[in-house]
């Protein structure tokens, strides 16, 4: 269906464009799309790695300040089908330009938040872009890498979020523990704006980019799978948020280290990330659901290293990284999932996505908050989110294998077309 939307749109540009300036138009495509998930992802994991800083200024909890990153996760389940659904005619160009603006007045409001219930509606308002910009920017990338590559094309939109976890979570870190946690929130705005600006310039204006009807992407709604694909990515995704919300406090408190330490943790996290991204791009497109075995079955083991180990940092670093990669290395299959369950929605199934992936953030940020109030130490954060992934492969093996199998994996797209296609 995609590959018939976009073949006069293909067409045309092969002939205004000579390969590689096609290539490099791509790449430039796919570098401004990146360059807007780094500032989304240095601004919601950077989060996690001050919750004790904004805890101490503002005068709570570290469970109690927790609610504001829950806020935020929130924020994306609530506004990625509201926004998705609401801007589903237009361009994909424009949708991504106009949620950027959304996305720096609520880094804005966060830089200026006095309070935690301030700061926690500054963080909705910022989480409610994430879900869309992923959505459109999937749709965008596939139109620059071409049909049947729709798990690379999402893992390619999420390169950018999986490297705010090596680079720019850390560095944020580190200039909220020297120049206050509002500081954070400013620089994401910063990175934002040169995001737009990339956007504005390197995102061509195409027709091949427009929306579609409301009433398709609604229809992908009554679909029952869609759903249960959402509750496997929401429990399985969980346990890397119930790990990398309390790295801070596994580094200072568990291990007894100083807090110089935790942006090292949260590059290790991130290299994991990283990899298992990488990798789960290209088993997405190769297998129907290796990805998602490997990733959930994996992270069992290292969350048990987490829970068992986490005191001795030799123990710790390793198992960090293994939660990340194993973790990311399953979410471009349940993108390539619910675009086969729904390909009449690219757009939408991706805001769907990420919506699951941020529900996940909140049942991870709840359990180990919920485990800790509880007094059942700093560590015993691991054994909430093997809970919860364990919930989630349980759920995947009585649904998904059972069900009608969807297309192969070289068939499906994520939205065809792209200006190099040749």
């Amino acid at each position: 269906m995609h590959d018939q939307a976009y073949q006069a749109q293909c067409r045309s540009a092969e002939q205004r464009h000579r390969p590689g300036d096609a290539d490099r138009r791509a790449t430039l495509i796919l570098l401004a799309l990146a360059l807007g998930t780094f500032a989304i992802g240095t601004g919601e994991f950077g989060s996690n790695g001050i919750v004790q800083l904004f805890a101490a200024d503002l005068d709570v909890s570290v469970p109690a300040a927790t609610y504001a990153v829950t806020a935020y996760a929130l924020g994306v389940v609530v506004g990625s089908p509201v926004l998705s659904i609401a801007a589903a005619r237009l361009n994909r160009r424009t949708l991504l330009l106009a949620l950027v603006g959304l996305f720096l007045v609520g880094n804005v409001l966060s830089a200026f938040a006095s309070e935690l219930g301030m700061l926690a509606i500054a963080r909705f308002i910022t989480g409610t872009v994430q879900g869309a910009y992923f959505g459109a920017g999937a749709v965008v990338a596939a139109y620059a890498y071409g049909p049947g590559k729709g798990g690379k094309a999402f893992a390619s939109v999420m390169a950018g979020l999986t490297i705010a976890t090596i680079i720019g979570s850390p560095i944020g870190t580190f200039i909220g523990q020297q120049a206050g946690w509002q500081a954070l929130y400013a620089c994401v705005a910063g990175i934002g704006v040169c995001a737009g600006t990339a956007i504005w310039y390197c995102v061509p204006r195409t027709p091949a980019l427009d929306g579609g009807p409301v009433r398709q992407e609604l229809g992908a709604l009554r679909r029952p799978m869609v759903w249960v694909t959402m509750a496997i990515a929401a429990l399985g995704i969980s346990s890397i948020f119930a790990v990398y919300t309390f790295i801070g406090p596994y580094i200072t408190e568990a291990a007894g280290a100083d807090q110089a330490i935790i942006p090292v943790a949260l590059a290790v996290f991130g290299v994991g990330m990283a990899t298992g991204n990488w990798l789960g791009g290209r088993l997405a497109d190769e297998y129907a659901y290796r990805g998602v075995v490997l990733g959930y079955g994996t992270v069992l083991v290292f969350l048990v290293l987490v829970a068992l180990g986490g005191r001795h940092l030799v123990v710790l670093f390793p198992a960090l990284f293994g939660v990340g990669a194993t973790m990311m290395m399953a979410i471009p299959t349940i993108q390539v999932l619910l675009t086969r369950y729904a390909p009449e929605a690219p757009t939408l199934m991706g805001a769907l996505n990420l919506a699951s992936l941020n529900l996940a953030n909140a049942l991870g940020a709840i359990g180990g908050a919920a485990v800790l109030e509880a007094g059942w130490g700093t560590l015993s954060t691991a054994w909430a989110g093997l809970v919860l992934t364990g919930a989630g492969l349980l759920l995947f093996a009585l649904t998904v294998p059972r069900v009608a199998p969807p297309p192969a994996p070289q068939q499906l797209s994520v939205a065809a077309g792209t200006p190099q296609n040749r």
